[in-house]
């Protein structure tokens, strides 16, 4: 079965917010194994050795950039479809922290999307892409939560 993997750098540490993610993820879990790892913080290099290192062997690694494809949400929902059905099946996204992705992780994943064009602080980019992956999910199954 397909996995979904966020790698993320930072911590989230406000329980409101954590309580948001966790409650997408126990939903997205229903569907497909779902997880998170957090790297800590560092400078470029440092910090492109412990993503690489945590990044799962088999997966389609996903960069998340302000800069990527940007999907609407039946799009993305089209492309998590594709991905998890084909292929490698799992898929890794990577959240950059303050100082967004190294350049070498960039260069590393197999796409780079967008969650929109602004820039989000690394906690809420985790929590909209763990409730786009819900509605994702939602779209796929024909469910209402995905009415826009």
């Amino acid at each position: 079965m397909s996995s979904l993997v966020v790698l993320a750098v930072g911590k989230i540490k406000e329980p409101g917010l954590r309580d948001a993610i966790d409650e997408y993820a126990k939903r997205v879990a229903r569907h497909f194994p779902v997880s998170e790892v957090e790297v800590k913080d560092a400078e470029e290099t440092p910090l492109f050795a412990a993503l690489e290192k945590k990044l799962p062997a088999s997966s389609h690694v996903v960069a998340l950039d302000a800069k990527g494809r940007p999907l609407t949400s039946e799009a993305f929902a089209r492309w998590l479809g594709a991905r998890t059905s084909q292929g490698k099946g799992n898929v890794t996204f990577v959240i950059g922290g303050a100082e967004g992705l190294p350049r070498a992780l960039l260069e590393r994943a197999d796409e780079t999307l967008s969650l929109s064009a602004m820039t989000f602080p690394h906690r809420l980019a985790r929590l909209v892409l763990m409730e786009q992956l819900y509605r994702a999910v939602t779209i796929l199954r024909g469910e209402p939560y995905a009415r826009v």
